[in-house]
């Protein structure tokens, strides 16, 4: 997942739009409040920054993420103002992966994007999930429970790479209907249900990592 914080509502919508139509996930934020608010609960592949921010200004975000230990090797490329090299600079010192000039076109960022993430991001995270007798690999699509195959839908399958990359962290039924399902009708929470009860059940003994949350949601439990 990609994530886009930048003010102008034009530009965040094209950049979501380019990414998503060239096979990669994205979602934006306009200010740093929105964006951290978010990392709460999820946290991206990459983050696409813009440095001109109302509430607090790019910089200031990459520095405060560089100190967060669940966050700092998140990649960031930075979005720095044509001709401004200080900014550029700056971002590099920062911890920056990358930086694009403004106005910059769409291929170039997706190719910048895709190139980040290549160099960023070790084969084994890329491909393999563990977390206690469940192992996910992703390119794969293959999961097996206690050295078991289990076929899973699509959809099972998303849902349970999302619990598993975020092993701990509470997700509400209407955040998961936001992030593996792509809507924000909150109406249906039902197929949540029905899709964790059948992934418990094809995982068998290790289906019980899935924690129900009493009146907010589901987590997977962190397991060596």
């Amino acid at each position: 997942m990609i994530w886009c914080v930048e003010d102008d509502a034009d530009i965040r919508e094209i950049e979501i739009y380019t990414l998503n139509s060239t096979g990669l996930e994205a979602k934006g934020f306009p200010d740093g409040k929105a964006f951290f608010d978010a990392l709460d609960t999820e946290k991206p592949d990459l983050i696409l920054l813009d440095i001109m921010l109302p509430d607090m200004d790019g910089t200031e975000i990459l520095k405060r993420l560089k100190l967060m230990s669940d966050a700092k090797n998140i990649p960031v490329i930075m979005a720095t103002a044509r001709g401004v090299e200080y900014d550029k600079v700056k971002s590099l010192d920062m911890g920056a992966d990358d930086y694009l000039v403004k106005p910059f076109g769409m291929m170039e960022m997706v190719s910048r994007v895709k190139a980040v993430l290549r160099r960023c991001t070790p084969e084994d995270k890329k491909s393999v999930l563990q977390n206690g007798g469940i192992v996910m690999k992703t390119a794969e699509r293959t999961v097996t429970a206690d050295g078991t195959a289990v076929e899973l839908t699509f959809k099972e399958f998303e849902l349970l790479k999302l619990l598993m990359s975020n092993p701990g962290i509470v997700f509400s039924r209407d955040k998961l209907l936001s992030i593996v399902w792509n809507t924000e009708f909150g109406g249906e929470t039902r197929t949540v249900d029905a899709h964790i009860k059948s992934l418990r059940k094809k995982l068998g003994g290790c289906g019980e990592m899935i924690e129900t949350v009493r009146g907010v949601g589901y987590r997977m439990e962190a397991r060596q």
